[in-house]
């Protein structure tokens, strides 16, 4: 939930009625106290399986946000780091923060869906970034990541056990999704920001088709559901061609 430190109602409310761009400005300072930034427990267990896949040279933090995730690959990265993001305002809070000492760490402005990068990885990985693309821009982003990666190079990010239909979990993200839909229905510029348009099996196909090789492995630290699969997983998908 949020902290003392996060956001008002009021702020909360000028941000969602923002273009995503702005209204991250917006929250930028007061981001790293809200729910929407990718807890340490999901943090520390994605380094903890990208670690044992052995390290590498150079990684790509896809929309960073604040930097968590370049915090993460500065564990696994031997040589250089770099956070990428559309909102100025939170590439401002990144640089600011404290980032373990390491590689070299550089921040850069641009869109997820162009990057300005070609053959220049071999680890991009992203954190809670997902609900800001429709469906139909997924091809073009993993089409993106892939030019970003060397051959052989990795795309990873976690990805929660969608909630059991019914469930609490599911009513709040359906109703979130339904509110977001009804608001940009009525109101411009629109605030893309969805829950539950990010659904594995067609994600699992769009990184296929983009040239990747797909595994799933599940993180153990979160444990299982009633019917024995994961909780949360870790998507690797490979450069193969």
């Amino acid at each position: 939930m949020f902290s003392p430190e996060g956001p008002t109602l009021r702020e909360l409310a000028v941000q969602a009625l923002s273009s995503v761009e702005h209204g991250y400005d917006l929250l930028a300072p007061k981001f790293d106290h809200t729910p929407f930034r990718t807890p340490d427990s999901v943090l520390a267990a994605v380094t903890s399986a990208l670690r044992r896949t052995g390290p590498c040279d150079d990684g790509l933090d896809l929309c960073c946000g604040t930097g968590a995730g370049v915090d993460v690959l500065a564990t696994v990265c031997r040589r250089s780091v770099t956070g990428v993001d559309f909102s100025a305002g939170m590439l401002d809070v990144a640089r600011r923060r404290a980032h373990p000492a390491g590689p070299r760490v550089s921040w850069v402005r641009a869109d997820a869906r162009a990057l300005p990068f070609t053959a220049a990885f071999d680890l991009v990985v992203s954190f809670g970034a997902f609900g800001h693309f429709l469906p139909r821009e997924l091809p073009g982003l993993f089409t993106q990541v892939h030019g970003a990666l060397r051959p052989g190079g990795r795309f990873a990010f976690p990805v929660l056990a969608p909630p059991r239909p019914a469930s609490r979990a599911f009513w709040m993200l359906l109703g979130f999704d339904a509110v977001m839909r009804v608001r940009n229905a009525l109101w411009r510029p629109p605030f893309v920001m969805y829950y539950r348009a990010f659904r594995l099996s067609e994600v699992r196909r769009e990184l296929e088709r983009a040239g990747f090789r797909v595994d799933l492995q599940a993180l153990p630290e979160f444990g299982t559901r009633s019917d024995g699969s994961p909780r949360v997983r870790m998507v690797e998908a490979r450069r193969v061609r």
